[in-house]
């Protein structure tokens, strides 16, 4: 079987009615009230995986200088500030695409994201090779059935998790994933964490950073049809605002392991922003009302009776304006003896839902446990990364050195 990341940019290529009701309700709910696997220690070293550069752009659009320090920052990458923001991004050159953990840069470009550009964004698939896909390490459980996605109900911001759409622009155009505003636990009620996938964010090892990354909270909000937003506004399409990633982290494991078939960075796909608004001062937490906490508990997926998977699905038969979800109790998926094994669930959502969090219910509160990352081109189940200790220490150093700013 061939799988596919579920990204979405240019593309070159039932479940029975069971208690899952129930956990969707009290996903929901819960969401809008407000033993780990053992892993390669690289990226759980303090800045291991982490970027160590930031936004360059003030509030962007040439309205005041970079803040203190970045400028210096971007011109020891030879990027002059000014050049980038009047399409300098544009150049893709091999030798000019920042690849290093330490080399994430992503001026503000007010206005870049307006409504056209932000429904133009495509799904960019990656495939799993029939090897990697098929191999049962003893560790794969049966394929799931699939599971047909259910559209979520409007408006989201009333109804669903805080999740939304990662827009971000690669050499094959501008691309969109979904990602999703979770708790920063040394900043309470102040975050400024977006989770998604490691693939939505960095190339992996035959490449570098994207670029023009940014985060829009309950796009599309009310679910509106194409029709219905010929000419949209800003505010229809990104009603709390456009939050620019200015500091990205990955697993250094993706950075040197991912690839266009996935590699052995696919088990360690997923990724955390820090973001900023395009415009105002409040956090992205206190803007949209709710964040989720993360689990980092890796639970065996025996032990896991429900996971739900949320995300804006754009290739066909979806179009990318809704939001969908599907629900379904955990298998197994090993692409390699060597690689922790990942969660897998059936689902019928497509390129674009990549990087959109999983959630369980534990306690009675909703947790992040995982986020979207290969699925078939079938388009029959989706997998994800288990969050264990490494992912713990990604989130925790993204937090301590820059959730505060």
């Amino acid at each position: 079987m061939r799988s596919t990341s579920l990204s979405a940019g240019p593309r070159r290529g039932r479940r029975t009615a069971l208690a899952a009701a129930g956990l969707v309700a009290a996903l929901t709910l819960t969401a809008t009230a407000c033993g780990g696997t053992e892993q390669d220690e690289a990226d759980a070293k303090p800045g291991g995986g982490t970027s160590g550069a930031a936004d360059a752009g003030g509030t962007g659009g040439g309205e005041g200088g970079p803040a203190a320090g970045l400028a210096n920052r971007l011109k020891e990458h030879g990027i002059d500030v000014d050049r980038w923001k009047d399409g300098g991004w544009k150049d893709w050159d091999r030798d000019k695409w920042l690849s290093e953990a330490k080399d994430f840069v992503n001026p503000v470009i007010e206005g870049l994201w307006e409504p056209d550009r932000m429904k133009s964004a495509k799904e960019a698939d990656k495939t799993v090779t029939t090897k990697d896909a098929a191999a049962d390490q003893g560790a794969t459980d049966p394929e799931p059935a699939p599971v047909e996605a259910v559209a979520e109900e409007k408006p989201y911001h009333e109804n669903a998790a805080p999740v939304g759409k990662v827009f971000f622009d690669s050499p094959e155009g501008s691309m969109v994933c979904s990602g999703t505003v979770v708790k920063d636990v040394n900043h309470p009620g102040k975050s400024n964490l977006v989770w998604t996938a490691g693939h939505c964010v960095h190339a992996g090892g035959s490449g570098g950073w994207y670029r023009n990354i940014a985060f829009v909270p309950s796009y599309n909000d009310y679910g509106k049809s194409e029709a219905e937003l010929a000419n949209a506004t800003t505010t229809e399409m990104a009603p709390y605002g456009t939050w620019w990633a200015d500091w990205a982290s990955t697993s250094d494991q993706w950075i040197k392991g991912g690839s266009e078939s996935g590699g052995d960075g696919a088990a360690y796909d997923y990724s955390v922003l820090h973001v900023k608004p395009e415009q105002g001062g409040k956090s992205l937490e206190e803007t949209v009302g709710a964040a989720l906490e993360v689990d980092f508990s890796a639970p065996s997926a025996t032990e896991v009776s429900s996971m739900g998977a949320w995300g804006y699905p754009a290739a066909a038969p979806y179009n990318g304006l809704e939001m969908f979800k599907c629900v379904d109790r955990p298998g197994r998926l090993s692409l390699s003896p060597s690689l922790p094994t990942m969660y897998r669930i059936g689902c019928t959502m497509t390129g674009g839902s990549s990087g959109g969090g999983w959630f369980r219910v534990v306690d009675g509160e909703t947790k992040l446990v995982s986020n979207t990352s290969i699925g078939p081109l079938e388009n029959t189940w989706l997998a994800g990364p288990q969050l264990g200790p490494s992912a713990e220490a990604m989130y925790q150093n993204m937090s301590k050195t820059y959730g505060g700013q």
